[in-house]
């Protein structure tokens, strides 16, 4: 709250004391002819450093104009059997292949370049796997993206290997976001205001595709502060390419500000946020092939057709823009199936349905089962090189302990040869020497003693979160396969499963939120794992009052994960058949309490239809009861079933 508002003065501050609009700056060096000083640069280096330093390149030439120029220079050099400028045209043929959104042309350079990576100088060798890892993310490649960028990080280009736009990419956006949260925001400077407005944009990217709109549109409002703090910083002066890529960035902050105003509805607010998003990066990344350009298109499209501004929503359906994603053709022949429908021409309506039905057709049978697997190999990546970064800690650990024992032998060496030294010194002297030594040496014990009690909290934190991340992770896959199955046995049995992963997955998360990891407060674990099983069966347990007596009882995590699955199942089998007419007077209740000592005692009741007659018979069978029976067994103690005039009551003691 501090800092938000610390940014917000500032960007008064600035306000006050800038010359000219806040909002934007005109770039200085706008009417230049970058195009004409390219030609004029003496050989390829010098032009390579040029059109890649040079954001706004296309600022009064198009992109082909800039291709046919770099072939002739291409063509002159293979002439002359020069490879180093060879290589170095078919690096800009490539980024400018990118640029028109010819991707597929684009990588076919780049790797034909990769091929002969070893010869290069380490910053070409960066520009050609900038360009291929973009080409593998726009072509959906995300294994071959993973290698590209394994191989940065071994050539010292990357700290890390980073997942979370992978992850979005797959859908998964609340995971994107915590990744990126914790890998970026610690490399961002207080006083670096353009990239506090990048990372607040992402996160409210993030928070937007999951449809936590009110959210993200929080986060989008802070960095359209922060860009505009960014160009009022009258101190810090900013080269023209800077500020066009400011101006490019408030764009695409007022575009999704506009598409969080249309997923709320508000269409009228949306407009002016659209328009001028459109506006600036129209002029400030001319030439490139752009999605936000599209999407804003399609976005301001659609606002004029819900306000029944039919004119202005076929203007902006009809340009010259022509969508490349698959969501985004999806959205245009809907929004014109929706125009058409509208105005009465049922026939093209129905036209560009039958379009879009055909294209989900065509993606139906393989798309989910290709980013299954895409998901499925990023998870492993992303667990081996959290693997690999915990052995790398520990081994750091490792040697910080041999560092510090062999830095106590070194002292003692020390002491030992002043003491021998100064044996003709008195026995006081030597007494108080001897008492320094022993108090510094507990001093620096104890220290290491706290910070490794303080790394091994964090450890096992972190090692909580991602079990809990990872069970969240099967529970996702289970839902994609639940998608694909058309069994109801199948589709159920896939449901039982997500719900018993849930309730481990929700151990976890409330050890890595204690701050004593060592027990599980049982209220509030309760209270989430009832949450949890709602959610599964939809349509139980919304009428039924559920009463939870387990206040102040804590459980370890050994018993916790056995009673939480035992809880999970009568839970689960009370949505399911205790209340078959949904009935408005259904109760359950459950108790959890300790006894003498260690004793606990667990009772669980509901007021349903209590078990069938044969339910004798059915326990040996059922999967439910015999899972019941063996988790009882890991708690030491024996389930018990009392049928009660209404419903049912299970109980048991446990140590």
């Amino acid at each position: 709250m501090k800092k938000g508002f610390l940014v917000l003065f500032i960007g008064f501050f600035c306000f006050l004391l800038a010359p000219s609009e806040v909002k934007a700056q005109d770039v200085p060096s706008q009417s230049e002819n970058y195009f004409q000083q390219f030609k004029e640069l003496p050989d390829s280096k010098s032009r390579v450093d040029f059109f890649f330093d040079t954001s706004n390149r296309y600022n009064q030439n198009s992109a082909y104009d800039w291709l046919d120029t770099v072939n002739v220079y291409l063509n002159s050099s293979q002439k002359t059997s020069d490879s180093t400028s060879v290589s170095e045209y078919r690096l800009i043929q490539s980024q400018i292949y990118y640029d028109l959104g010819d991707y597929e042309k684009s990588l076919a350079i780049a790797k034909d370049l990769y091929e002969a990576m070893e010869e290069f100088p380490l910053e070409m060798k960066s520009l050609i796997l900038n360009i291929m890892d973009n080409d593998y993310s726009k072509l959906e490649l995300f294994d071959k993206q993973i290698e590209i960028r394994r191989y940065k990080r071994e050539l010292g280009l990357a700290e890390n290997v980073s997942f979370y736009d992978i992850y979005s990419s797959l859908g998964q956006h609340r995971k994107a976001m915590e990744d990126y949260m914790t890998e970026e925001k610690k490399n961002i400077e207080d006083g670096d205001f353009y990239a506090q407005a990048v990372y607040n944009n992402n996160i409210g990217n993030y928070l937007r595709l999951d449809k936590s709109t009110p959210t993200a549109l929080s986060y989008f409002k802070k960095a359209n502060a922060l860009i505009d703090v960014y160009f009022s910083d009258i101190l810090n002066s900013k080269t023209a390419n800077q500020i066009n890529e400011g101006n490019h960035l408030k764009g695409v902050i007022l575009g999704n500000i506009g598409k969080c105003h249309v997923q709320l509805k508000e269409y009228q607010k949306a407009i002016p946020f659209l328009e001028e998003s459109i506006e600036l990066i129209k002029k400030y990344n001319t030439g490139k092939v752009t999605p936000d350009l599209v999407e804003n298109t399609l976005e301001i499209a659609e606002c004029y057709l819900q306000l029944n501004n039919y004119e202005k929503a076929t203007d902006y359906l009809s340009n010259d823009l022509t969508p490349v994603k698959i969501k985004n053709i999806l959205k245009r022949n809907r929004l014109y199936a929706s125009y058409y429908d509208r105005t009465g021409d049922f026939k093209s309506a129905n036209e560009y349905l039958k379009q879009n039905n055909r294209i989900r057709d065509s993606l139906e049978d393989n798309d989910t089962n290709i980013k299954s697997q895409q998901l499925e190999s990023v998870l492993k990546q992303d667990l081996e090189n959290s693997r690999k970064m915990m052995e790398a800690q520990k081994a750091d650990l490792e040697k910080s302990r041999n560092e510090i024992i062999e830095k106590d032998e070194k002292i003692s060496l020390v002491f030992i040869s002043l003491i021998f030294t100064l044996l003709g010194f008195s026995g006081l002297v030597y007494a108080y020497l001897k008492s320094i030594k022993n108090q510094r040496l507990i001093a620096e014990q104890k220290h290491f003693i706290e910070n490794s009690l303080i790394e091994k909290d964090s450890l096992l934190k972190e090692i909580h979160h991602r079990v809990k991340n990872n069970l969240q992770m099967v529970s996702s896959l289970l839902s994609l396969q639940t998608k694909n199955t058309k069994s109801k046995a199948a589709i159920m049995a896939l449901e039982e499963g997500k719900s018993r992963v849930k309730a481990m997955a929700l151990i976890h998360q409330k050890l890595y939120q204690n701050e004593d990891l060592s027990v599980i407060e049982m209220q509030g674990y309760i209270e989430s794992l009832i949450n949890s099983v709602q959610s599964v069966y939809k349509k139980g347990g919304h009428n039924i009052n559920i009463t939870i007596d387990a206040e102040g009882v804590e459980l370890d995590i050994d018993r916790a994960i056995p009673f939480g699955l035992i809880l999970n199942e009568l839970v689960s089998n009370s949505f399911k058949y205790a209340f078959p007419h949904d009935e408005e007077n259904g109760k359950i209740y459950i108790h959890l309490r300790k006894t003498q000592g260690q004793e606990g005692f667990f009772e669980y009741t509901d007021n349903g239809v209590g078990l069938p007659e044969d339910s004798d018979e059915r326990a040996n069978s059922s999967m439910g009861i015999r899972l019941m029976n063996r988790l009882a067994n890991q708690l030491q103690t024996t389930l018990n079933i009392d049928r009660t005039a209404e419903g049912v009551r299970f109980w048991f003691h446990f140590k």
